[in-house]
């Protein structure tokens, strides 16, 4: 008898290493083409390495992929913000949801936040990338725990050190 394998849709995945342990991350390359592109890219190019998550609000979020560290810098890929991807099948309905940050509609550029826990009222608003598949009950747990200053500033810095990116359709087959 033959063997067929069923491949579900390709899954990309990124592993995130900070300082304070390793998030993996699915990348929703399907749903959201331009925002899974750019982030992708921008993670290949190293762009991300060695840069800090500068925003940290317990019960809510992190906030990172500003190469200036200040909150105001970063490009996309394209070197101009680009359009939201806004989905009604995406929610943040979960701890360690990943989205474009932005400053209003259509202004996404490099910057990227992980909820840390459901976030209903950003529904509709920001474009979802991904989410937490591995570190959401540990190295999210250390990095909230994090203290801040009165702007939400990590008192201790929280760096992303470096990015591996992970590709293995296979790895997901089934064996019928």
């Amino acid at each position: 008898m033959p063997y067929l394998f069923f491949l579900r849709p390709f899954v990309q995945s990124v592993t995130l290493h900070t300082t304070h342990g390793e998030l993996k991350i699915e990348v929703f390359c399907e749903a959201v083409p331009n925002a899974a592109e750019n982030f992708l890219a921008l993670c290949a190019s190293n762009s991300y390495d060695n840069t800090i998550f500068h925003r940290n609000i317990k019960g809510f979020m992190i906030q990172g992929g500003d190469p200036t560290g200040t909150g105001k810098g970063g490009q996309s890929i394209w070197g101009k913000p680009f359009p939201d991807e806004v989905r009604s099948t995406l929610k943040f309905n979960a701890r360690g949801i990943v989205a474009m940050a932005n400053s209003g509609p259509d202004s996404n550029k490099s910057q990227f936040f992980i909820t840390y826990n459901k976030q209903a009222h950003l529904d509709g608003k920001y474009t979802i990338l991904g989410k937490v598949i591995d570190g959401a009950d540990s190295t999210l747990d250390i990095m909230e725990k994090v203290q801040v200053n009165e702007k939400n500033r990590p008192l201790q810095e929280i760096k992303l050190t470096h990015i591996t990116i992970h590709a293995n359709p296979i790895a997901d087959a089934t064996l019928r």
